[in-house]
């Protein structure tokens, strides 16, 4: 007997065994639109909420004239959906293209494909990076309440195996000799926000243009925020730096470049206040060759255990101990400074989910403008997922990676279909439905409603946000 049968009606099914029990079962094809990712339009919901299509079309500093063209609005809605949805490749962009359930939920009669994203983002140049992707990244962040913030500031390295623009050898310590790019990043602690990012050549050192870079990152921080600390890695470790954060009068705490005159002025430490019995911490001042004046180091001393990796360099002249430096202008005491600045792993989560979940690292182009655009895209998207969760989930509540947003939230079986002239999306409730979903897109609205812009009282001096950002 053949297992596959044509019907009647030209329908064609196939006849198998089950694993389980060994019954015949039928595979059938179906006309009706079917998606494996509902559970997005709560996510499409709430940029309809926000008006982020309406920030976008405002922001971009290109349009298409082409009336056969998609527009750039809708190529970059389709690269971010399809980037939460799982593409790692711009080839992957495709993987809903034909998915006319969830077309159909944002209106559209196509949905953009890899050529005209790769297009899309070969338009911008370093005028329209600028002008676009930090005034869409303070438009988002002035919809967040004001508060103290911590920045963190890292780089990391996203490998190259092709010839692309800026790719260079330089530090790459998984694969030494490999081409790279070396992108910069100032991520906030509190919320979980990518402040400002900066997509760099290879041979660039950690702190290449950091000054720069903070300058722009600074100026996106929405009136009345309140920068509570600064902190950072050896890599950043500056005379030129730590004169910058001074003159504008901001905390820090950055790890010690261990150099020569360093340890010796942690072997001469005399005066140890010990916290237990594997932890002691003393303070030293001193002024570095090349340095105006002293500043304040914080010295972590560990006792090495043959049961636990101990964190820091070995000194030749105290053995047994390892030791860490920080460097800071703060007057807290020596162990509330190092417990504030282990918080800073953080931010080696969020690169990790970065590269890991949204594939950051892996939307490349030969142009490097074209690439930096991608990379500055995802960023956003980030955002938008790090916003999405305080709004529906509570801003008390555990924080999510991206990639469990996408198990738990947007990976949802559902039907499309039709009641009168309106589109049904028919959630199937074994993936939560609707039942689940539903009071997070209620959570969003309420939360939408009390970031509503007030209107200015009579004598207010007016806020100074760029163009654009009050067409909502």
């Amino acid at each position: 007997m053949k297992n596959n049968i044509h019907e009647a009606n030209e329908t064609v099914h196939h006849e198998f065994y089950r694993l389980g029990d060994g019954r015949k079962a039928i595979l059938r094809s179906t006309p009706r639109p079917v998606t494996p990712f509902g559970g997005l339009a709560v996510l499409v919901e709430f940029w309809r909420q926000l008006d982020l299509p309406g920030a976008v079309r405002s922001l971009l500093p290109f349009d298409y004239t082409s009336p056969n063209s998609h527009g750039p609005l809708n190529i970059l809605l389709a690269f971010w959906l399809g980037v939460a949805a799982g593409a790692r490749r711009f080839a992957h962009v495709n993987l809903l293209r034909s998915d006319v359930a969830l077309r159909e939920l944002l209106g559209w009669k196509r949905w953009p494909g890899e050529d005209a994203t790769r297009a899309f983002f070969g338009r911008f140049g370093w005028k329209q990076i600028d002008a676009f992707f930090p005034a869409l990244n303070a438009w988002l962040l002035a919809k967040l309440k004001r508060q103290g913030v911590t920045l963190d500031l890292d780089s990391t390295v996203f490998e190259r195996y092709g010839r692309q623009e800026g790719a260079k050898k330089g530090y790459n310590p998984r694969r030494p000799g490999r081409a790279s790019h070396h992108p910069l990043l100032a991520v906030l602690a509190e919320p979980a926000f990518v402040l400002h990012g900066w997509l760099r050549s290879g041979n660039t050192t950690a702190g290449r243009g950091v000054m720069a870079f903070l300058t722009e990152a600074l100026l996106l921080l929405p009136e009345g925020w309140r920068l509570r600390c600064l902190r950072a890695d050896s890599g950043f470790f500056d005379q030129a730096l730590l004169g910058f954060l001074e003159a504008r009068e901001l905390c820090y705490i950055v790890v010690a470049r261990m150099t020569k005159s360093i340890k010796l002025h942690c072997a001469g430490v005399r005066e140890w206040r010990e916290l237990d019995e594997n932890y002691a911490v003393g303070e030293f001042r001193t002024a570095l060759q090349g340095w105006a004046g002293e500043r304040r180091f914080i010295v972590v001393r560990e006792r090495v255990r043959e049961n636990k990796r101990a964190v820091g360099r070995k000194l030749i002249d105290v053995p047994g101990y390892t030791h860490r430096v920080f460097v800071t202008n703060r007057n807290d005491a020596p162990e509330a400074l190092w417990r504030d600045y282990n918080q800073r792993a953080r931010i080696e989560q969020r690169i990790c989910e970065l590269k890991d979940d949204l594939a950051a690292d892996s939307f490349c182009r030969r142009e490097f403008f074209a690439t930096e655009a991608a990379f500055r895209s995802v960023l956003m998207l980030f955002n938008l997922l790090s916003v999405w969760q305080g709004a529906a989930l509570g801003e008390k509540r555990e924080y999510k990676r991206p990639v469990t947003l996408r198990m738990e939230v947007f990976l949802c079986g559902a039907v499309g279909g039709r009641s009168g002239h309106k589109h049904v999306l028919h959630m199937s409730s074994s993936w939560g439905g609707l039942e689940k979903r539903k009071p997070m897109i209620e959570q969003t609205l309420r939360w939408c409603r009390s970031i509503a812009p007030r209107l200015e009282q009579p004598g207010e001096k007016p806020r100074n946000i760029p163009p654009g950002l009050l067409q909502n």
